[in-house]
């Protein structure tokens, strides 16, 4: 908007996308369009292209921006929850986000396949630096032994104590995973903790999924949500819809204000904790 980039889009334009991750768009974050001189120029370059209304994707930044742009201008925006951390506040799933937990899924059931094989533990660091969600859901569909995530403390005795549970039953081989904003720190700093607590012939290994997650080919659940909060952002617009989020909750479209989704935290689901605890027995 800022560089007045634009270019009208056809039903072509879409064609063979579907099977390709978000950033076909290559957008990022703009410094520019933080400044009341930045959003100027992107309020210009609309006016003068004749755009009316904006569908912003993404997370708490683009609502934040998109907020407060149409706060000074008047631009009625409608968004679309685009990110892999499952973290906004207004819908069920973002974006996204079942796609990292395959991803992660998958990396799961290849190293647990060596973990069994060699008597190894393993600490598989995933993302989410304020979120817990990859590693809530990838850790009960990967069987782990633990998951620790930012908005629950999971102390180091407790992570020990687990471990020798699973010793007293002759478990030769565990998984834990570690969201990378937990509060004991990332997987690395979590096991170098660990191994002065065990065994010292404890086989303990580190992995970092890190920006694979961010990638690939979407899921079919990504691409059908994708489908169904893009038409319901650009229907929300056409219907007078502004500053507002559409997402899905108990499998219904609806529509949240900016502010409340930038504003209220999403916490994880207590049963999602608690079958962690339950089936890592």
């Amino acid at each position: 908007m800022i560089a007045g980039d634009v270019y009208k889009m056809e039903s072509h334009s879409v064609s063979n996308i579907v099977q390709r991750g978000g950033t076909i768009l290559k957008s990022a974050r703009s410094k520019e369009f933080m400044t009341p001189e930045g959003r100027k120029k992107a309020y210009d370059n609309l006016q003068a292209l004749g755009i009316e209304g904006l569908i912003a994707i993404g997370g708490n930044g683009t609502f934040t921006g998109a907020m407060i742009f149409g706060n000074e201008y008047g631009i009625p925006t409608v968004g679309a929850p685009g990110t892999i951390d499952n973290d906004l506040y207004g819908t069920d799933y973002t974006i996204g986000f079942d796609t990292a937990v395959n991803t992660a899924l998958d990396a799961i059931d290849r190293i647990r396949d060596t973990a069994s094989s060699h008597d190894r533990i393993f600490f598989i660091e995933v993302m989410g630096r304020d979120s817990g969600y990859i590693a809530i859901q990838s850790g009960i569909a990967g069987g782990a032994e633990l998951v620790m995530v930012p908005e629950v403390l999971t102390p180091i005795s407790q992570v020990v104590e687990t471990l020798k549970q699973g010793w007293s039953r002759s478990k030769s081989s565990s998984i834990i995973i570690v969201a990378e904003g937990d509060e004991e720190g990332s997987a690395q700093e979590v096991a170098d903790k660990i191994k002065v607590q065990v065994d010292e012939n404890a086989d303990i290994r580190v992995t970092t999924l890190g920006h694979t997650q961010r990638g690939g080919t979407p899921s079919a659940y990504d691409r059908i949500l994708a489908s169904r909060l893009g038409l319901g952002a650009l229907e929300g617009l056409i219907a007078g819809q502004k500053n507002v989020m559409a997402g899905i909750i108990n499998n219904e479209l609806v529509y949240t204000p900016f502010e409340d989704t930038i504003r209220l935290p999403k916490p994880i689901n207590e049963d999602l904790l608690r079958m962690v605890k339950i089936l890592s027995v």
